[in-house]
Protein backbone atom coordinates (compact mmCIF):
# COMPACT_ATOMS: atom_id res chain seq x y z
CA UNK A 1 0.00 0.00 0.00
CA UNK A 2 1.30 3.45 -0.85
CA UNK A 3 2.29 5.80 1.99
CA UNK A 4 -0.17 8.64 2.80
CA UNK A 5 0.62 12.17 1.68
CA UNK A 6 2.66 14.23 4.14
CA UNK A 7 0.61 16.42 6.51
CA UNK A 8 -2.65 15.31 4.87
CA UNK A 9 -4.98 12.53 6.02
CA UNK A 10 -5.68 9.71 3.63
CA UNK A 11 -8.97 10.17 1.93
CA UNK A 12 -10.36 6.82 0.74
CA UNK A 13 -10.24 4.37 -2.10
CA UNK A 14 -8.14 5.39 -5.09
CA UNK A 15 -6.96 8.67 -3.46
CA UNK A 16 -4.52 6.63 -1.39
CA UNK A 17 -2.72 5.57 -4.52
CA UNK A 18 -1.81 9.14 -5.48
CA UNK A 19 1.97 9.64 -5.44
CA UNK A 20 3.48 12.11 -2.96
CA UNK A 21 4.44 15.57 -4.24
CA UNK A 22 7.98 16.16 -5.36
CA UNK A 23 10.16 18.14 -2.91
CA UNK A 24 12.18 19.64 -5.74
CA UNK A 25 9.39 22.01 -6.80
CA UNK A 26 8.85 23.59 -3.38
CA UNK A 27 10.08 26.95 -4.61
CA UNK A 28 7.66 27.02 -7.58
CA UNK A 29 4.34 28.77 -7.07
CA UNK A 30 2.51 26.55 -9.59
CA UNK A 31 0.21 24.02 -7.92
CA UNK A 32 1.36 20.45 -7.71
CA UNK A 33 -0.71 17.88 -9.61
CA UNK A 34 -2.00 16.32 -6.41
CA UNK A 35 -3.48 19.70 -5.35
CA UNK A 36 -5.54 20.16 -8.52
CA UNK A 37 -9.21 19.23 -8.46
CA UNK A 38 -9.63 15.81 -10.03
CA UNK A 39 -12.26 14.86 -12.54
CA UNK A 40 -14.65 12.14 -11.35
CA UNK A 41 -13.27 8.66 -11.91
CA UNK A 42 -15.38 6.73 -14.41
CA UNK A 43 -15.36 2.94 -14.71
CA UNK A 44 -13.68 1.66 -17.90
CA UNK A 45 -15.88 0.60 -20.74
CA UNK A 46 -16.27 -3.20 -20.98
CA UNK A 47 -16.84 -4.85 -24.34
CA UNK A 48 -20.08 -6.77 -24.68
CA UNK A 49 -18.13 -9.86 -25.49
CA UNK A 50 -16.43 -9.79 -22.08
CA UNK A 51 -19.45 -8.69 -20.15
CA UNK A 52 -21.15 -11.11 -17.82
CA UNK A 53 -24.83 -11.97 -17.73
CA UNK A 54 -27.13 -8.97 -18.06
CA UNK A 55 -28.95 -7.83 -14.91
CA UNK A 56 -32.68 -7.42 -14.78
CA UNK A 57 -34.36 -4.06 -14.09
CA UNK A 58 -35.07 -4.92 -10.44
CA UNK A 59 -31.48 -5.97 -9.73
CA UNK A 60 -30.15 -2.80 -11.51
CA UNK A 61 -32.35 -0.54 -9.40
CA UNK A 62 -31.24 -2.37 -6.23
CA UNK A 63 -27.57 -1.95 -7.17
CA UNK A 64 -28.11 1.79 -7.87
CA UNK A 65 -29.77 2.20 -4.49
CA UNK A 66 -26.78 0.54 -2.81
CA UNK A 67 -24.37 2.86 -4.59
CA UNK A 68 -26.37 5.95 -3.68
CA UNK A 69 -26.55 4.83 -0.07
CA UNK A 70 -22.78 5.14 0.28
CA UNK A 71 -22.16 8.61 1.87
CA UNK A 72 -19.87 10.92 -0.09
CA UNK A 73 -16.69 11.92 1.72
CA UNK A 74 -16.26 15.72 1.74
CA UNK A 75 -12.90 17.23 0.94
CA UNK A 76 -11.34 18.17 4.30
CA UNK A 77 -9.05 20.75 2.64
CA UNK A 78 -11.18 22.73 0.16
CA UNK A 79 -8.79 25.67 0.36
CA UNK A 80 -6.07 23.52 -1.21
CA UNK A 81 -8.10 22.83 -4.31
CA UNK A 82 -7.58 25.20 -7.20
CA UNK A 83 -9.71 25.93 -10.22
CA UNK A 84 -8.44 24.20 -13.39
CA UNK A 85 -8.12 27.66 -14.91
CA UNK A 86 -5.88 28.90 -12.09
CA UNK A 87 -2.17 28.41 -12.55
CA UNK A 88 -0.84 30.06 -9.38
CA UNK A 89 -1.60 29.41 -5.73
CA UNK A 90 -2.75 32.31 -3.60
CA UNK A 91 0.09 33.92 -1.68
CA UNK A 92 -1.96 33.61 1.51
CA UNK A 93 -1.60 29.83 1.30
CA UNK A 94 2.18 30.06 1.53
CA UNK A 95 3.32 30.05 5.18
CA UNK A 96 6.76 31.43 4.36
CA UNK A 97 5.26 34.49 2.72
CA UNK A 98 2.85 35.29 5.57
CA UNK A 99 5.46 34.89 8.31
CA UNK A 100 7.60 37.60 6.70
CA UNK A 101 4.77 39.89 5.67
CA UNK A 102 5.69 43.37 6.82
CA UNK A 103 3.51 45.69 8.86
CA UNK A 104 3.94 49.24 10.12
CA UNK A 105 4.10 49.94 13.85
CA UNK A 106 4.51 53.26 15.63
CA UNK A 107 6.75 53.52 18.69
CA UNK A 108 6.70 56.49 21.08
CA UNK A 109 9.22 57.96 23.48
CA UNK A 110 8.42 59.66 26.78
CA UNK A 111 8.42 63.13 25.21
CA UNK A 112 5.71 61.93 22.79
CA UNK A 113 7.96 61.91 19.75
CA UNK A 114 7.36 58.83 17.64
CA UNK A 115 8.81 56.81 14.82
CA UNK A 116 7.06 54.51 12.36
CA UNK A 117 8.80 51.22 11.63
CA UNK A 118 8.09 48.64 8.94
CA UNK A 119 8.69 45.25 10.53
CA UNK A 120 7.94 41.60 9.65
CA UNK A 121 5.12 39.79 11.37
CA UNK A 122 7.46 37.68 13.49
CA UNK A 123 9.48 40.58 14.93
CA UNK A 124 10.10 40.39 18.67
CA UNK A 125 10.25 43.20 21.20
CA UNK A 126 14.00 42.70 21.46
CA UNK A 127 14.32 43.09 17.67
CA UNK A 128 12.42 46.39 17.75
CA UNK A 129 14.64 47.69 20.55
CA UNK A 130 17.76 46.73 18.62
CA UNK A 131 16.46 48.50 15.52
CA UNK A 132 15.76 51.73 17.42
CA UNK A 133 19.15 51.54 19.15
CA UNK A 134 20.88 51.34 15.78
CA UNK A 135 18.80 54.04 14.13
CA UNK A 136 19.33 56.51 16.99
CA UNK A 137 22.93 55.55 17.84
CA UNK A 138 22.13 54.82 21.47
CA UNK A 139 24.36 52.83 23.79
CA UNK A 140 23.10 49.27 24.07
CA UNK A 141 23.34 48.59 27.79
CA UNK A 142 20.69 45.83 27.56
CA UNK A 143 18.16 47.91 29.53
CA UNK A 144 16.17 49.23 26.56
CA UNK A 145 12.62 47.91 26.72
CA UNK A 146 9.35 48.05 24.83
CA UNK A 147 6.21 48.87 26.85
CA UNK A 148 2.52 48.45 26.12
CA UNK A 149 0.55 51.47 27.31
CA UNK A 150 -3.26 51.41 27.71
CA UNK A 151 -4.26 55.02 28.46
CA UNK A 152 -8.02 54.44 28.54
CA UNK A 153 -7.81 52.18 31.59
CA UNK A 154 -4.54 53.54 32.99
CA UNK A 155 -2.39 50.42 32.67
CA UNK A 156 1.09 49.63 31.39
CA UNK A 157 3.22 46.54 31.12
CA UNK A 158 6.69 45.62 29.97
CA UNK A 159 6.67 43.51 26.81
CA UNK A 160 9.07 40.63 27.31
CA UNK A 161 11.99 40.48 24.87
CA UNK A 162 10.72 37.28 23.23
CA UNK A 163 7.12 38.41 22.68
CA UNK A 164 5.89 39.08 19.14
CA UNK A 165 4.98 42.75 18.78
CA UNK A 166 2.35 42.16 16.08
CA UNK A 167 0.57 39.68 18.35
CA UNK A 168 0.48 42.27 21.12
CA UNK A 169 -1.10 44.82 18.78
CA UNK A 170 -3.61 42.27 17.47
CA UNK A 171 -5.22 42.18 20.93
CA UNK A 172 -6.01 45.90 20.88
CA UNK A 173 -9.53 47.12 20.28
CA UNK A 174 -10.22 49.29 17.22
CA UNK A 175 -11.31 52.29 19.30
CA UNK A 176 -8.52 52.00 21.87
CA UNK A 177 -5.68 54.52 21.63
CA UNK A 178 -3.01 52.16 22.89
CA UNK A 179 0.67 52.85 22.34
CA UNK A 180 4.07 51.21 22.27
CA UNK A 181 6.74 53.04 24.28
CA UNK A 182 10.51 52.66 24.03
CA UNK A 183 12.60 53.51 27.10
CA UNK A 184 15.07 52.14 29.57
CA UNK A 185 14.16 49.69 32.31
CA UNK A 186 17.16 48.99 34.52
CA UNK A 187 15.14 46.60 36.69
CA UNK A 188 14.15 44.26 33.84
CA UNK A 189 16.51 41.45 34.88
CA UNK A 190 17.91 42.87 38.11
CA UNK A 191 16.41 40.00 40.15
CA UNK A 192 18.89 37.64 38.48
CA UNK A 193 21.76 39.78 39.80
CA UNK A 194 20.45 40.69 43.26
CA UNK A 195 17.58 38.32 44.17
CA UNK A 196 17.79 39.23 47.86
CA UNK A 197 16.20 42.62 47.07
CA UNK A 198 13.19 41.01 45.40
CA UNK A 199 12.21 38.11 47.67
CA UNK A 200 11.93 39.16 51.33
CA UNK A 201 12.04 36.24 53.75
CA UNK A 202 8.62 36.97 55.28
CA UNK A 203 6.95 36.49 51.88
CA UNK A 204 8.67 33.26 50.78
CA UNK A 205 8.18 29.74 52.06
CA UNK A 206 9.20 26.37 50.63
CA UNK A 207 6.89 23.71 49.29
CA UNK A 208 6.33 20.55 51.27
CA UNK A 209 8.69 18.67 48.95
CA UNK A 210 11.64 20.83 50.00
CA UNK A 211 13.20 20.98 53.43
CA UNK A 212 16.00 22.98 54.97
CA UNK A 213 17.25 26.51 54.49
CA UNK A 214 18.01 27.77 51.00
CA UNK A 215 19.51 30.97 49.67
CA UNK A 216 18.14 33.48 47.20
CA UNK A 217 20.01 31.86 44.32
CA UNK A 218 18.31 28.55 45.09
CA UNK A 219 14.94 30.33 45.14
CA UNK A 220 15.51 31.44 41.55
CA UNK A 221 16.49 27.92 40.55
CA UNK A 222 13.26 26.62 42.08
CA UNK A 223 11.22 29.12 40.07
CA UNK A 224 12.94 27.96 36.88
CA UNK A 225 12.52 24.29 37.76
CA UNK A 226 9.43 22.31 36.84
CA UNK A 227 9.45 20.02 39.86
CA UNK A 228 9.63 22.32 42.89
CA UNK A 229 8.59 25.88 43.60
CA UNK A 230 8.82 28.46 46.36
CA UNK A 231 5.50 29.68 47.67
CA UNK A 232 4.91 33.44 47.76
CA UNK A 233 2.33 34.55 50.30
CA UNK A 234 1.07 37.72 51.93
CA UNK A 235 -1.80 40.17 52.12
CA UNK A 236 -3.16 41.99 49.09
CA UNK A 237 -6.18 44.19 48.50
CA UNK A 238 -8.51 42.66 45.91
CA UNK A 239 -11.20 44.59 44.06
CA UNK A 240 -14.62 43.03 43.85
CA UNK A 241 -15.68 42.85 40.23
CA UNK A 242 -18.65 45.03 39.37
CA UNK A 243 -18.11 47.40 42.29
CA UNK A 244 -16.12 50.57 41.63
CA UNK A 245 -14.57 51.23 45.05
CA UNK A 246 -15.07 47.98 46.91
CA UNK A 247 -11.74 46.51 48.01
CA UNK A 248 -11.14 43.67 50.44
CA UNK A 249 -7.86 42.67 52.09
CA UNK A 250 -7.19 38.95 51.69
CA UNK A 251 -4.35 36.52 52.26
CA UNK A 252 -2.97 35.36 48.90
CA UNK A 253 -0.78 32.45 47.88
CA UNK A 254 1.09 32.07 44.59
CA UNK A 255 1.55 28.56 43.25
CA UNK A 256 2.41 27.09 39.85
CA UNK A 257 -1.25 26.51 39.03
CA UNK A 258 -2.17 30.14 39.67
CA UNK A 259 -2.96 32.72 42.32
CA UNK A 260 -5.23 31.81 45.23
CA UNK A 261 -6.65 33.55 48.28
CA UNK A 262 -7.68 32.09 51.60
CA UNK A 263 -11.31 32.28 52.68
CA UNK A 264 -10.32 31.73 56.30
CA UNK A 265 -7.59 34.04 57.57
CA UNK A 266 -4.13 32.75 56.68
CA UNK A 267 -5.16 29.12 56.31
CA UNK A 268 -3.41 27.26 53.50
CA UNK A 269 -5.62 24.19 53.60
CA UNK A 270 -7.00 23.27 50.16
CA UNK A 271 -10.61 23.58 51.34
CA UNK A 272 -9.99 27.19 52.31
CA UNK A 273 -8.19 28.24 49.10
CA UNK A 274 -10.17 29.86 46.30
CA UNK A 275 -8.81 30.35 42.81
CA UNK A 276 -8.26 33.97 41.74
CA UNK A 277 -6.35 33.99 38.43
CA UNK A 278 -4.11 32.00 36.14
CA UNK A 279 -1.41 33.39 33.86
CA UNK A 280 -1.38 31.50 30.55
CA UNK A 281 -4.27 33.43 28.95
CA UNK A 282 -3.75 36.80 30.64
CA UNK A 283 -1.08 39.49 30.97
CA UNK A 284 0.02 41.35 34.08
CA UNK A 285 -0.10 45.14 34.12
CA UNK A 286 0.96 47.85 36.53
CA UNK A 287 -1.65 50.42 37.49
CA UNK A 288 -0.60 53.99 36.67
CA UNK A 289 -3.47 55.88 38.30
CA UNK A 290 -5.23 53.34 40.48
CA UNK A 291 -6.65 55.79 42.99
CA UNK A 292 -8.32 57.85 40.25
CA UNK A 293 -9.62 55.04 38.04
CA UNK A 294 -10.37 52.27 40.55
CA UNK A 295 -10.05 53.79 44.01
CA UNK A 296 -7.10 51.63 45.06
CA UNK A 297 -6.17 51.83 48.77
CA UNK A 298 -2.54 52.69 47.83
CA UNK A 299 -0.42 53.58 44.80
CA UNK A 300 0.91 50.04 44.36
CA UNK A 301 -1.74 48.48 42.16
CA UNK A 302 -1.40 45.77 39.50
CA UNK A 303 -3.86 43.56 37.68
CA UNK A 304 -4.44 40.70 35.27
CA UNK A 305 -6.06 41.37 31.90
CA UNK A 306 -7.14 38.71 29.39
CA UNK A 307 -5.01 38.53 26.26
CA UNK A 308 -7.94 39.50 24.08
CA UNK A 309 -9.37 43.00 24.06
CA UNK A 310 -11.45 43.75 27.12
CA UNK A 311 -12.59 46.57 29.36
CA UNK A 312 -12.33 47.36 33.03
CA UNK A 313 -14.92 44.73 33.89
CA UNK A 314 -12.59 41.98 32.71
CA UNK A 315 -9.69 43.09 34.93
CA UNK A 316 -8.74 41.25 38.09
CA UNK A 317 -7.26 44.05 40.16
CA UNK A 318 -4.94 43.86 43.17
CA UNK A 319 -3.11 46.37 45.31
CA UNK A 320 -0.12 45.94 47.63
CA UNK A 321 0.69 47.99 50.72
CA UNK A 322 4.20 48.95 49.60
CA UNK A 323 6.54 48.83 46.62
CA UNK A 324 8.62 45.93 47.94
CA UNK A 325 5.54 43.72 48.22
CA UNK A 326 4.28 44.61 44.75
CA UNK A 327 7.72 44.03 43.22
CA UNK A 328 7.95 40.61 44.87
CA UNK A 329 4.54 39.51 43.59
CA UNK A 330 5.09 40.76 40.05
CA UNK A 331 8.60 39.30 39.79
CA UNK A 332 7.47 35.90 41.04
CA UNK A 333 4.54 35.84 38.59
CA UNK A 334 6.87 36.71 35.69
CA UNK A 335 9.16 33.84 36.67
CA UNK A 336 6.31 31.34 37.00
CA UNK A 337 4.73 32.38 33.70
CA UNK A 338 7.84 32.44 31.50
CA UNK A 339 10.31 30.27 33.40
CA UNK A 340 13.54 29.49 31.57
CA UNK A 341 12.58 31.82 28.72
CA UNK A 342 13.27 34.80 31.01
CA UNK A 343 16.70 33.44 31.86
CA UNK A 344 17.46 32.94 28.16
CA UNK A 345 16.39 36.54 27.48
CA UNK A 346 18.68 37.69 30.26
CA UNK A 347 21.64 35.67 29.00
CA UNK A 348 21.18 36.52 25.31
CA UNK A 349 23.15 39.83 25.33
CA UNK A 350 26.03 38.13 27.10
CA UNK A 351 26.32 35.46 24.43
CA UNK A 352 27.44 37.90 21.76
CA UNK A 353 23.98 38.44 20.30
CA UNK A 354 23.40 42.00 21.42
CA UNK A 355 24.33 43.32 18.02
CA UNK A 356 25.20 46.90 18.92
CA UNK A 357 28.29 46.69 21.10
CA UNK A 358 30.59 47.67 18.23
CA UNK A 359 28.40 50.62 17.26
CA UNK A 360 28.05 52.34 20.62
CA UNK A 361 28.84 56.04 20.75
CA UNK A 362 28.84 58.79 23.30
CA UNK A 363 25.34 59.62 24.62
CA UNK A 364 26.22 63.34 24.33
CA UNK A 365 25.81 63.27 20.54
CA UNK A 366 23.35 65.80 19.24
CA UNK A 367 19.91 64.38 18.48
CA UNK A 368 20.04 61.42 20.86
CA UNK A 369 18.03 63.19 23.52
CA UNK A 370 15.84 66.21 23.71
CA UNK A 371 16.14 68.27 26.88
CA UNK A 372 14.35 71.47 27.73
CA UNK A 373 16.72 74.46 27.70
CA UNK A 374 14.24 77.17 28.62
CA UNK A 375 14.20 79.03 31.92
CA UNK A 376 15.96 81.84 33.70
CA UNK A 377 17.95 80.97 36.85
CA UNK A 378 18.31 83.68 39.46
CA UNK A 379 22.02 84.49 39.10
CA UNK A 380 24.15 84.87 36.01
CA UNK A 381 26.59 82.19 37.17
CA UNK A 382 23.85 79.65 37.85
CA UNK A 383 22.24 80.56 34.52
CA UNK A 384 25.42 79.74 32.63
CA UNK A 385 25.86 76.52 34.57
CA UNK A 386 22.21 75.51 34.12
CA UNK A 387 22.21 76.01 30.33
CA UNK A 388 25.46 74.07 29.98
CA UNK A 389 24.01 71.23 32.00
CA UNK A 390 20.84 71.17 29.92
CA UNK A 391 22.78 70.89 26.68
CA UNK A 392 25.26 68.22 27.70
CA UNK A 393 24.01 66.14 30.64
CA UNK A 394 21.23 63.62 30.19
CA UNK A 395 20.48 63.37 33.90
CA UNK A 396 19.40 67.01 34.28
CA UNK A 397 15.66 67.80 34.11
CA UNK A 398 14.47 71.37 34.13
CA UNK A 399 11.54 72.33 36.37
CA UNK A 400 9.79 68.99 36.70
CA UNK A 401 7.73 68.28 39.79
CA UNK A 402 8.54 65.82 42.55
CA UNK A 403 5.77 63.49 41.35
CA UNK A 404 7.08 63.63 37.78
CA UNK A 405 10.60 62.81 38.97
CA UNK A 406 9.30 59.83 40.93
CA UNK A 407 7.29 58.64 37.92
CA UNK A 408 10.33 58.77 35.63
CA UNK A 409 12.50 56.84 38.08
CA UNK A 410 9.76 54.29 38.71
CA UNK A 411 9.27 53.75 34.97
CA UNK A 412 12.97 53.23 34.36
CA UNK A 413 13.37 50.81 37.26
CA UNK A 414 13.81 50.99 41.02
CA UNK A 415 17.37 49.73 40.84
CA UNK A 416 19.86 51.11 43.36
CA UNK A 417 21.51 54.20 41.91
CA UNK A 418 19.00 55.32 39.26
CA UNK A 419 19.03 59.13 39.54
CA UNK A 420 18.22 62.51 38.06
CA UNK A 421 18.85 66.13 39.02
CA UNK A 422 16.11 68.74 38.76
CA UNK A 423 15.35 72.32 39.71
CA UNK A 424 13.81 72.76 43.14
CA UNK A 425 10.24 74.04 42.99
CA UNK A 426 10.22 75.26 46.58
CA UNK A 427 13.54 77.14 46.39
CA UNK A 428 14.55 78.51 42.97
CA UNK A 429 18.21 78.82 43.99
CA UNK A 430 18.66 75.14 44.77
CA UNK A 431 18.54 71.81 42.98
CA UNK A 432 17.29 68.36 44.01
CA UNK A 433 18.97 64.99 43.51
CA UNK A 434 16.33 62.23 43.25
CA UNK A 435 17.52 58.62 43.35
CA UNK A 436 16.31 55.10 44.02
CA UNK A 437 17.64 52.83 46.74
CA UNK A 438 16.11 49.78 48.37
CA UNK A 439 13.00 49.93 46.14
CA UNK A 440 12.36 53.46 47.40
CA UNK A 441 12.87 56.92 45.90
CA UNK A 442 14.78 59.43 48.01
CA UNK A 443 15.41 63.14 47.48
CA UNK A 444 18.46 65.17 48.49
CA UNK A 445 18.72 68.95 48.29
CA UNK A 446 21.75 70.43 46.55
CA UNK A 447 22.43 73.74 48.27
CA UNK A 448 24.47 76.59 46.70
CA UNK A 449 27.13 78.20 48.92
CA UNK A 450 28.99 81.44 48.31
CA UNK A 451 32.55 81.70 49.62
CA UNK A 452 34.93 84.54 48.79
CA UNK A 453 32.76 85.63 45.90
CA UNK A 454 32.62 82.15 44.38
CA UNK A 455 29.58 79.91 44.14
CA UNK A 456 29.77 76.25 45.18
CA UNK A 457 27.31 73.38 45.45
CA UNK A 458 27.09 70.85 48.27
CA UNK A 459 25.05 67.90 49.52
CA UNK A 460 26.60 67.67 52.99
CA UNK A 461 26.31 71.22 54.40
CA UNK A 462 29.54 72.40 52.84
CA UNK A 463 31.90 69.60 53.90
CA UNK A 464 32.33 68.64 50.24
CA UNK A 465 32.04 71.47 47.72
CA UNK A 466 31.80 71.48 43.94
CA UNK A 467 32.07 74.30 41.42
CA UNK A 468 29.13 73.00 39.35
CA UNK A 469 26.58 70.19 39.23
CA UNK A 470 28.57 68.18 36.70
CA UNK A 471 31.48 67.91 39.11
CA UNK A 472 29.11 66.97 41.95
CA UNK A 473 27.47 64.16 39.99
CA UNK A 474 30.78 62.79 38.74
CA UNK A 475 32.09 62.69 42.32
CA UNK A 476 29.11 60.73 43.62
CA UNK A 477 29.30 58.36 40.68
CA UNK A 478 32.70 57.32 42.06
CA UNK A 479 32.07 57.81 45.79
CA UNK A 480 29.09 56.99 47.98
CA UNK A 481 29.69 59.89 50.38
CA UNK A 482 26.51 60.92 52.23
CA UNK A 483 24.29 59.07 49.74
CA UNK A 484 22.92 55.57 50.44
CA UNK A 485 24.76 54.27 47.32
CA UNK A 486 26.73 55.51 44.34
CA UNK A 487 24.97 57.12 41.39
CA UNK A 488 24.89 54.41 38.71
CA UNK A 489 22.20 54.94 36.06
CA UNK A 490 20.97 58.31 34.84
CA UNK A 491 17.26 58.71 34.22
CA UNK A 492 16.72 60.47 30.89
CA UNK A 493 13.95 61.32 28.47
CA UNK A 494 14.86 60.19 24.99
CA UNK A 495 13.55 61.38 21.64
CA UNK A 496 13.01 59.17 18.59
Amino acid sequence: MAAPLPHLPRSAGRAAETPAPSQESSGDLAPSPWLAQRAPLLPPAVPHSQAGPRLGPDRIKKKERDVLAIPSIPNPFPELCCSPLSSVLSASLLPKATSRKKQVIKVYSEDDTSRALEVPGDVTARDVCQLLILKNHYIDDHSWTLFEHLPRIGLERMIEDHELVIEVQSNWGIEEENRLYFRKNYAKYEFFKHPMNYFPEHMVSLSSETSGMIGHAQILQMFLSSSTYPEIHGYLHAKEQGKKSSWKKLYFLLRRSGLYFSTKGTSKEPRHLQFFSEFSSSDMYMSLAGKKTSGTPANYGFCFKPNKAGGVRDLKQLCADDEQSRTCWMTAIRLLKYGMQLYQNYMQPYQGRGGCSSLTISPMRKGCLRLNTHGSPTTSQSATSSVAIHRTQLWFHHKISRDEAQRLILQQGLVDGVFLVRDSQSNPKTFVLSMSHGLKIKHFQIVPLEDDGKLFYTLDEGHTRFTDLIQLVEFYQLNKGVLPCKLKHYCARIAL
